[in-house]
């Protein structure tokens, strides 16, 4: 019997690029950007390069698959500025000490289940506003609201009418579509949030400490996703990993193996439950979040989730937003990109520039027509960080700016509702932003696929109780 030809479809690998891996451009600029000194692998890239993607054949493929596992191997070049662990010694090494105090969480359970409530419902409520601009430009969100009478944008965006439409250019993304497509993501309908991603994670990460409790391990996350959901419902480095599983590779193996979005935003969006159910504990958050981030995520993209859990932990018990976005940041490397970037961000606060600076500054570091900047963890960060820095009074304001800045638009307005919702609690909630939910999500997780949102968020506060996460004031 003829053995087998490996690649003999070559159609599917360039269809399905997120799954098989097989994106130099993407290695290239990720590998540079952790410090890998690529000097004695010019030689390689450069034949890698001369061949066109429409001609890249079985031994193109053969050949990045051994220069991607070099990459692994090769060392940091000579003055390169950032430390950037992966492992958890590593990183609880690199922090520094902290520089938020936080007081403890004292409430009683009827407070903690609503001000969970509150971050679940915005979370959902920011995706959704996201959801439709995906994939957007900054100027197409702009000229979209706009168009719409909704700029700054402080309530779901409605699809034009016709004589609105016509004033967009001709290239916009309204132009190309239709009312049903938008109707698809829920938006001036009732009937429930649809499946998204950004949902998706936040009740894999509760049913998954549901079912093994506080002290999970990598291992039973990755089986979690291979019993619950289906490849294809995960995107990018998630993807990869879930490859990585099936392939026979562990974590922490699953995160590199093929893997050129190690440092995108998959696993920041993953963080939430993480900090809904430590509230006031950043630390046990980020240590949980870790556990999560490292089946699918090296270095900065282990630090958006550990950063993103302990922003929602800490906006439980304080309420100066530079606080919460400092203490996400005690627990991660004092010298890494992730920390340098969100920096900037604090930096741009503290002396008083405006909202919009803030944005221009992310676009002038990272351009949203390339997707590793566009996905990347650091990118989406930046903005998460200046929308609740500047608008963390408001709901709506605060998901509309992130939104409107572009990039990853449901990733950024989900954290940002969940961060924004925690802080103020129940208060930010107003009809219009719930009407089109109908306390209804569907989800791609087997046991939750149709779901209220309300009644999973009380099963999300019994669990975290049950754990331990607070410590209850009946006064």
């Amino acid at each position: 019997m003829k053995a087998p030809t490996l690649f003999p479809d070559l159609d599917w690998l360039h269809q399905n690029i997120w799954l098989a891996g097989d994106d130099l451009a993407t290695e290239l600029q990720q590998a540079e950007e952790e410090g890998r000194d690529l000097s004695k692998t010019r030689a390689d890239i450069n034949a890698l390069q001369r061949v066109e993607p429409g001609a890249r054949g079985a031994e193109w493929y053969r050949r990045y698959r051994a220069f991607s596992a070099r990459v692994q191997t090769l060392p940091t070049r000579r003055g390169y500025a950032y430390e950037e662990p992966s492992d958890l010694a590593g990183i609880l090494a690199s922090r520094g000490k902290p520089r938020v105090a936080l007081k403890p969480y004292r409430a009683n359970y009827t407070r903690f289940c609503k001000q969970l409530e509150a971050g679940w419902t915005a979370r959902v409520c920011g995706c959704l506003l996201g959801k439709p601009f995906e994939g957007w430009r900054r100027d197409e969100i702009t000229n979209a609201a706009k168009a719409t009478h909704n700029w700054p944008i402080t309530k779901y965006l409605r699809y034009p009418t016709a004589r609105e439409k016509r004033k967009l250019p001709e290239d916009h993304h309204f132009r190309k579509c239709g009312a049903d497509w938008f109707r698809l993501w829920g938006l001036g309908i009732t009937g429930g949030m649809v499946e998204d991603d950004d949902t998706n994670y936040t009740v894999a990460g509760f049913a998954l400490v549901k079912k093994h409790g506080a002290d999970f391990t990598p291992a039973q996350v990755a089986n979690f996703w291979l019993a619950e959901f289906p490849i294809i419902h995960t995107c990018t480095a998630e993807r990869a990993a879930y490859r990585n599983f099936c392939a026979g590779y562990p974590p922490p193996q699953s995160a590199i193996v093929l893997n050129p979005y190690r440092e995108w935003i998959g696993a920041q969006i993953r963080a939430d439950y993480f900090g809904y159910a430590n509230p006031g504990n950043p630390a046990r958050a980020a240590e949980w979040a870790w556990r999560d981030a490292s089946i699918s995520h090296v270095k900065n993209g282990i630090y958006g989730e550990m950063w993103a859990a302990a922003a929602i932990a800490a906006a439980y018990v304080e309420q100066d937003p530079v606080k919460i976005i400092r203490a996400g940041l005690d627990q991660i490397p004092r010298k890494s990109r992730f920390t340098e970037g969100l920096e900037k961000i604090l930096e741009l606060h503290a002396g008083k520039a405006s909202f919009e600076d803030a944005a221009n500054a992310v676009h002038a570091q990272w351009d949203e027509l390339n997707k590793h900047a566009w996905c990347h963890a650091i990118s989406n960060a930046q903005l998460v960080a200046a929308a609740v820095l500047w608008h963390a009074d408001d709901f709506g304001a605060a998901v509309g700016a992130v939104v409107g800045c572009g990039f990853d638009t449901d990733c950024n307005g989900a954290t940002v509702g969940s961060i924004v919702g925690i802080r103020n609690g129940p208060s930010w909630i107003r009809p219009e932003w719930l009407a089109p939910l109908d306390d209804r999500l569907t989800t791609g997780i087997a046991a939750y696929r149709n779901v209220s949102i309300s009644a999973i968020s009380k099963e999300m506060a019994a669990t975290a109780r049950k754990l331990g996460a607070l410590v209850e004031n009946q006064r």
